[in-house]
């Protein structure tokens, strides 16, 4: 099993994440807007160069995760098990989404316009990969973790997979549950103006995930009904945040279900919970960075995830024995904070290139690679020259298909999403509290995905969040 998928029994695939990147003083997201320096943080630099090294993170963590899957069925040989290459790889994603999205919600102050781009970012080739999948199930048929019944569908729906327990029709899909979870918590957060604390949230979460794991030996809350359940509150409470009905209650309870749902009904509640610590990280590293905390927080929060699994109910699994666990925390970590520190340089067009479509490999590797298996037969026990060539012919191959996907869909589909956020802005200007007080109203440059002023080759795309992307 591949240690990338993580859930309740042992694992198999990670992330979509987030959306782009900084502003520079007034103008958010503006590549020629002066870059401001943070009194403690980092000097400043270009806002390009910013968004290169978030892409090319994400680029990093989106090949990890495909070598994950690729590896035991193409060269077992060379698979490592001093590390998990799958948990490493989602890691780097949740950090990225941790440490864009809430920050791109706070500078304008837009609910609206960041749900619209997240429908538009995540949903369309989500859906097409769920299409594709059940599509070609007479052929290879839907893995057995998903049920036959409408709590799939619902599950489906609101892509709270992995904390309702129900699995994915693709692998991968389990960790975008905690991206939506994120998603729906940083909305609350921000409504209710607590947006501001994310050092302590990450330590909460970080020692919740201690506690849950000593706890839970699993969901407490199991069968079907927990997918209906979410389904109704996800489809009204989102309602009533887009079209500004009691937006800040409907939030707040979306909030307080996603938060409820992950230790209660999540299929490795300790997790989960590890999972929320992490993004919250990730925004207090962002917070550093702008001088407006420190980054204790992130430490205590790294030591206390590090030992979660240690003495968990529920673990066991290679991955999260204390040497490889641990390794990979680092390694995540390392790639993270050498990934800032190269944010001025110039960095590998390819690399960058790979973050771009980096949800697009994230979603349609997996599927690719069981089809490339069905037709090529069991490979383990071939002759390495053999080994290494299907494993550059699927690789060329899931690498097209990505580019294909990311052109003509994931493009498209954002651009659809940004028209249609700007004709709700003009529609609805009167109505509801769309923006928060003291946001300064401006073109959703960041939440669009795709800023018009930045080159093609540098543009924050995620997935994803996100991520994983």
């Amino acid at each position: 099993m591949s240690a990338a998928a993580l859930p309740a029994v042992p694992p198999t695939g990670p992330s979509a994440a987030s959306s782009a990147a900084s502003s520079a003083a007034s103008s958010a997201g503006s590549p020629t807007a002066s870059p401001t320096a943070s009194p403690t943080g980092p000097p400043a630099v270009p806002a390009a160069a910013r968004l290169a090294w978030l892409d090319a993170l994400r680029g990093i963590g989106a090949l990890a995760v495909v070598a994950e899957h690729l590896l035991p069925w193409f060269l077992p040989a060379l698979r490592p098990y001093w590390f998990s290459l799958g948990v490493y790889g989602i890691l780097v994603f949740f950090l990225v989404s941790g440490y864009i999205i809430p920050t791109s919600l706070e500078r304008h102050g837009d609910v609206r316009a960041f749900w619209i781009s997240r429908f538009f970012r995540l949903y369309p080739l989500y859906l097409g990969v769920i299409a594709l999948v059940l599509a070609l199930a007479w052929w290879v048929p839907v893995r057995g973790e998903v049920p036959r019944d409408g709590s799939a569908v619902a599950a489906h729906a609101t892509m709270l997979l992995d904390v309702v327990s129900v699995g994915g029709v693709a692998d991968t899909m389990w960790t975008l549950s905690y991206e939506m979870v994120f998603y729906l918590l940083v909305t609350a957060l921000f409504l209710t103006r607590g947006h501001g604390r994310s050092g302590l949230l990450s330590m909460a979460f970080a020692a919740g995930a201690v506690v849950v794991g000593l706890v839970a030996s699993g969901a407490a809350v199991k069968g079907g009904w927990p997918a209906y359940a979410s389904c109704a509150v996800f489809v009204v409470g989102l309602a009533g945040v887009l079209l500004g009905r009691l937006r800040t209650v409907a939030a707040c309870v979306l909030g307080l279900m996603a938060v409820t749902l992950l230790v209660l009904s999540s299929r490795v509640p300790w997790l989960g919970v590890a999972v929320l610590a992490v993004m919250f990280a990730g925004t207090a590293i962002h917070r550093w960075e702008r001088g407006t905390g420190g980054l204790w927080p992130v430490a205590v929060t790294a030591a206390l995830v590090a030992i979660a699994p240690l003495w968990a109910v529920e673990s066991g699994w290679w991955w999260v024995e204390a040497d490889v666990w641990i390794t990979t925390i680092a390694l995540a970590a390392a790639t993270f904070a050498g990934g800032m520190a190269l944010r001025g340089r110039r960095l590998p067009r390819a690399l960058v290139w790979f973050g771009l479509i980096s949800y697009s490999l994230y979603l349609v590797h997996h599927p690719l690679l069981k089809y490339f298996v069905q037709l090529s037969g069991d490979l383990r026990r071939a002759d390495l020259p053999v080994q290494l060539g299907m494993a550059a012919l699927a690789v060329a191959a899931v690498v097209g298909v990505s580019a294909l996907t990311y052109r003509y869909v994931e493009r498209p589909m954002q651009a659809l999403g940004r028209r249609v956020s700007r004709r709700c802005r003009r529609g609805l200007q009167g109505g509801g509290d769309q923006r928060v007080a003291g946001q300064h109203p401006r073109h959703d440059r960041v939440l669009g995905h795709q800023e018009r002023q930045v080159p093609d080759r540098v543009r924050d795309h995620v997935g994803q969040g996100d991520p994983l992307g």
